[in-house]
């Protein structure tokens, strides 16, 4: 059985320089999630709320630590990542519960 998964939202980041050498305007740092945010993913599924683009980046992740695996260098349970949009990453710590 896999364990439970908590996402928490570390840092929202916005890379303003890029936005104005590469985007058409100048975005915001993303308003999908809050700072300090916390998801649970059971049965590794998409936890309610959570971006969906974000799930695809972080998946792999989660999967590892739900089935009982840790990432070298990295406390055991614990992983952090982030969203793959170069403008405006997401940052997140995954915990095994």
């Amino acid at each position: 059985m896999n364990a439970n998964i908590k996402i928490t939202v570390l840092k929202r980041l916005r890379h303003r320089d890029l936005l104005e050498e590469c985007a058409d305007s100048v975005w915001e740092a993303c308003d999908r999630v809050k700072e300090g945010q916390e998801f649970i993913v059971e049965d590794m599924k998409v936890p309610e709320g959570f971006c969906s683009w974000a799930w695809a980046d972080i998946h792999k992740y989660a999967v590892t630590l739900s089935r009982g695996g840790d990432f070298n260098g990295v406390k055991p349970g614990v992983f952090v990542t982030c969203c793959t949009d170069g403008f405006r990453p997401v940052i997140f710590k995954l915990e095994r519960t």
